[in-house]
């Protein structure tokens, strides 16, 4: 299927969610949803530089669309091992060392190495994290072995925005059985992710693609 049809056959199932909720709360709600043009966003994920040698026709497609308190993020990736499991970011910056980062969740490849998740979330301008100073306030750990056990404390920021996205291996060994470098890194819940394969780095580094999107 063209992406095309792809994300018109999306945008079509929300609107349809759209209408019916606009049924339940009534008429008059309806019509204030009919009126209202909501944006949406489609960009592209490009191969990281680590992944390139090794799976070098990997990519995503990115459609986001804003309902305004919250936005639907549909992510689509090919090119990919087939039958694995990977780990989905909103970042600060596309490539290493990423900056602050979120984990939003995970994308498993069927037999033909494409995968598909759906995320709803807040993915537009005011995407961000914050740590309201002072830093240095008590945090749980969960996983305290290495290479990356949890912080104890966590530093403070301000308002920081994270525009970007990145998809990582799941684990060194799939990455190794796909032809790629075994490097563990922190990207997945336990922290013993493998390399990122996926990213936006097709954006400059300040200007990552969810900063288009002003619901």
């Amino acid at each position: 299927m063209q992406r095309t049809q792809r994300v018109n056959r999306f945008v079509g199932i929300l609107a349809a969610g759209l209408l019916a909720l606009g049924g339940l709360a009534g008429p008059g709600a309806a019509h204030a949803a009919q009126r209202t043009k909501t944006p949406n966003l489609d960009f592209d994920m490009v191969v990281s530089a680590g992944a390139a040698t090794c799976l070098p026709d990997a990519k995503g497609e990115v459609h986001v669309f804003s309902l305004g308190p919250v936005e639907v993020m549909a992510v689509e990736v090919s090119g990919l091992p087939p039958n694995t499991d990977f780990d989905f970011f909103v970042i600060q910056l596309p490539k290493a060392p990423f900056g602050l980062a979120w984990y939003q969740g995970d994308i498993e490849t069927n037999e033909r190495g494409r995968g598909h998740e759906t995320f709803r979330g807040r993915f537009n301008i005011e995407t961000f994290i914050v740590a309201q100073p002072p830093g240095n306030q008590p945090a749980p750990v969960v996983h305290d072995q290495p290479p990356f056990p949890d912080a104890d404390v966590n530093p403070a920021t301000e308002p920081v925005h994270t525009f970007h996205l990145g998809l990582w291996f799941n684990s060194p060994e799939d990455a190794k059985a796909a032809g790629c470098a075994d490097t563990v890194t922190r990207f997945n819940g336990e922290h013993n992710a493998g390399i990122q394969v996926l990213n936006t780095s097709n954006f400059p580094d300040l200007e990552g693609p969810l900063r288009q999107l002003t619901p």
